[in-house]
C-alpha cells in the first residue's frame, strides 16, 4: 500500500521549508505591496489602500524587479519565515499568514489549485483596482482606503 505523501505546506513549518518552496508559497495577490496607512488615534489600526508600490506591475500584481526591489524601494520588508507573526499588517488571505495561524492554504491558491489566476478570479487581489504611487500625490492616499488589517 503506498503511503499518503502531504504538500510541503502541510508537513513542514515555515522555518523548515527551503527557499524555492518558501517563495512558492505567495499566491501573487499583491496586497502587500500595497500602501497602508496607520490610524494616528488607534495605533494597531492599519488601512490598506489601492495604492501600490512603484514596482508593483499593475498588470500582473507581481514585482517588477523582485530580485532588486530592495534597491530601489529600501523600506520594503523581506518577509522571513522567523519574522511572519509579528506582521499583523499581513491579510487574512495571505498564505504566510494562514500557515503561521494554523489554516490551510485558501482554495484560490496556486498551490491547490494549479492556477496563477485564481487569486484574482476569486477577487483576492487588487487587480485592475490598482493605483501607482506614482500617480497619486501621498496627501491623497487616504481617499484610496479599502480595508483594514
Amino acid at each position: 500500500m503506498a503511503a499518503i505523501v502531504k504538500p510541503f505546506w502541510q508537513s513542514k513549518t515555515l522555518e523548515q521549508m527551503n527557499q524555492e518552496e518558501w517563495e512558492s508559497l505567495c499566491d501573487g495577490c499583491g496586497l502587500c505591496c500595497l500602501q497602508k496607512l496607520a490610524d494616528a488615534e488607534d495605533a494597531d489600526s492599519i488601512y490598506y489602500t489601492r495604492i501600490a508600490c512603484k514596482l508593483l506591475d499593475l498588470g500582473t500584481a507581481r514585482c517588477s524587479n523582485y530580485p532588486e526591489r530592495q534597491k530601489f524601494v529600501p523600506d520594503c520588508i523581506q518577509l522571513k519565515p522567523g519574522d511572519i507573526r509579528s506582521y499583523q499588517w499581513l491579510p487574512q488571505t495571505c498564505a504566510y499568514r494562514m500557515l503561521a495561524e494554523g489554516k490551510p492554504l485558501g482554495p484560490w491558491h496556486p498551490l491547490v489549485c494549479g492556477d496563477e489566476n485564481a487569486v484574482h478570479a476569486a477577487g483576492i487581489s487588487q487587480l485592475g483596482r490598482m493605483l501607482s504611487e506614482t500617480e497619486v500625490a501621498e496627501e491623497e492616499w487616504e481617499n484610496h482606503l479599502i480595508f483594514r488589517c
